[in-house]
Formats: structure tokens, sequence, C-alpha cells
């Protein structure tokens, strides 16, 4: 797979049958005892956690970097209000200039103030969304503006944070890897971990016993300059450059490829901050991006540039369970002091 400049990758032995450096397991047995005590604290009360007082629903993964969690975002956000809930978004905003400053995220936030994924999520959601480094005080600050649940998205470490449901989001291609622990494999805490986790959602691959199928599927490009959507099966036989600033690049060239499209690939490193240098590939091709990258080289788009917009599906039956297991909206508001 080519590599754009600043492009990075995962270890090889994080996804591959490589050996691990010995460094590498000395300080992942580190990390290891870190945060299990960590865990341990937050458990016996000794950290204290903190609930705004609306339902809570943390969407996350045990993982380093990407696994779907921004689209299953954007879709938990979707279809909350269309069963009458008032969400918000509490986030990191991972990326971001002066990342210590909370702020509120509207669709013209620049992103290099927002992070790109707050940035994509207020696009397409027109939702509320706030970037905390602690997520706790973002949610409170949702509950204080109005919405009556919060959405944290990238948030199942951050035990600050009480929460009423929790879904971890798997990536079907690589799994959890060579189940270690960081550094020495992508994991952030063990598949035990994962397990306690009120919904466990894989993304693309086949989702096990107790676990939910989700797809991304995308039918149109759209124009960074503007202008009329095409759609992305017109680019079938065509060779395109495609582009990719997220945790695993490979599934959107993967998607691509699948659609019939000649794929030049150039990954990047996830949030990536773009430069018009990043696009000078030499030739003059369509350039098919995501539409998180795409958040952030509008102002330097040409004619050929392209944001390639994802939605996630999952099944009926998900919705359910997961609309059954929260209150009715308007309900009376969760008890912090039993969270």
């Amino acid at each position: 797979m080519a590599s754009g400049k600043g492009g990075a990758r995962s270890p090889s032995y994080w996804y591959a049958d490589a050996p691990v450096p010995v460094i590498a397991q000395w300080l992942s047995a580190l990390y290891a005892g870190v945060t299990s005590l960590r865990r341990r604290l937050y458990r016996k009360g000794w950290f204290r956690r903190r609930h705004p007082g609306v339902p809570v629903l943390v969407v996350g993964n045990i993982t380093a970097g990407g696994a779907g969690k921004t689209p299953l975002t954007i879709a938990l956000v979707q279809r909350l209000r269309a069963e009458g809930w008032n969400p918000g978004v509490a986030t990191r905003g991972y990326g971001r200039d002066n990342g210590s400053l909370a702020l509120w995220i509207d669709r013209d936030t620049d992103p290099v103030l927002a992070g790109d994924e707050p940035a994509l999520i207020a696009r397409r959601t027109n939702a509320k969304v706030r970037v905390d480094r602690d997520r706790a005080a973002a949610a409170r600050a949702l509950a204080d503006a109005g919405c009556d649940i919060v959405v944290c998205d990238d948030g199942l470490q951050h035990y600050r944070l009480a929460r009423d449901l929790e879904i971890e989001v798997i990536d079907g291609r690589r799994r959890y890897g060579n189940g270690r622990l960081l550094p020495a494999g992508p994991l952030r805490e063990l598949p035990e971990r994962g397990a306690q986790c009120d919904f466990r959602v894989v993304n693309g691959g086949d989702a096990g016993f107790g676990e939910w199928s989700m797809r991304l599927l995308a039918d149109q490009a759209l124009p960074l300059t503007g202008g009329r959507p095409r759609a992305l099966s017109s680019f079938n036989g065509l060779r395109v450059h495609a582009v990719a600033g997220i945790g695993d690049p490979e599934r959107f060239f993967a998607m691509l490829r699948a659609m019939g499209i000649a794929v030049v690939p150039h990954a990047f490193a996830d949030h990536h901050r773009y430069q018009p240098s990043d696009f000078q590939f030499g030739s003059p091709l369509p350039v098919l991006m995501t539409e998180k990258d795409a958040v952030k080289c509008a102002d330097f788009a040409g004619d050929l540039h392209y944001s390639v917009p994802v939605r996630a599906e999952l099944p009926e039956a998900f919705w359910v369970s997961l609309l059954d297991r929260l209150p009715k909206p308007g309900a009376a508001p969760a008890d912090p002091a039993s969270a």
C-alpha cells in the first residue's frame, strides 16, 4: 500500500505474525499495571465518577486507532433524534489546536480548532457538539444546554464520565490484532473489557455471538468546490487517487476497489493536517477522500477533489434493543447518585 507524506502505519507485529521487541513487551507490562490500577481506583470509588443527570451513551473501542466510531456516533444521533430525543455529542477533539480549551462546535467551526471528527459530526448532524478533554464536563455542559441524552464519541476509557450504556466498536477486518496491550499490541484494554460493554458492534467482517454487524455504505462523491453530487458508481473502471488519513486507510481503499474503481492509494497518518503539497501526485486524476479528511481540505481543494461520505447501517433489531434499554424521551432524568 502506498503511503502519503506524513503517512504512518501500525507496527508490523500488531496485526501480523511477527516478533514483538523486548522493550515493547516490558512497556506493555508497565502499561497493564497502570491501567489496571486506574480502573480499580474508579471501581472502588477513590476516583470520583460524574454523571450529567441525563442518559449517557458511550461509544468507543479497546484498540488504538479507528474502528468506525464516528459513523456510528452520527447514526446514533440521527436515530435518537428521530425517536424524539434531543441528543448532544461529547468528545475530546483529538489533534485540534489548543486541546486544553473546551469549545462548542458547529458546522462552521474550523476543523483546526474543532478537530476533524467533531467538525464532521457537527456538519452531518447539526447536533450540539462539545469538545473537552474532560468528557464529564462536556456532558454536563450539554445537559445544561438542553440536551436530554449525551452520546460520547471515543469515551470508553474515560472513566470519570459515568455512563448508562456502552458500545464497543470492533474493526471486523483486524479485530484485536496480536491480542497484546500497548505498545506490544494495539489494545488499550484487554478483550474482557469489551465483553463487559452493553453492545458490541463489528464494523465489516463477520459478527460473532453477542455481536452486532455494521456496514459502512457509500454511494455518492461530493465535489469539495461545490456543485452536484456524483454517483460513486460513475468512477467504475476509472483510475483515481484515493486519500485516507484514518485509523485503517485500507478499509477505505478496499471499499472503492469493491465498486470497481482503480485505486492509487495514498495513506496518511490518522488526523493528518493536510497541506496543498500533499496532493501533488504527478497525475491529474480524480481524488477521492474520506469525509473526515475532506473537512480539512476545503480551503485548497480543486475541481477534481471529492469527498466520499459513508453511512452506518445496522440491523433494526439493534435499534430496538438499544432503545429498549433507554427511558422514553421526556422521562425523569437519570439519578447521578445511582450511576
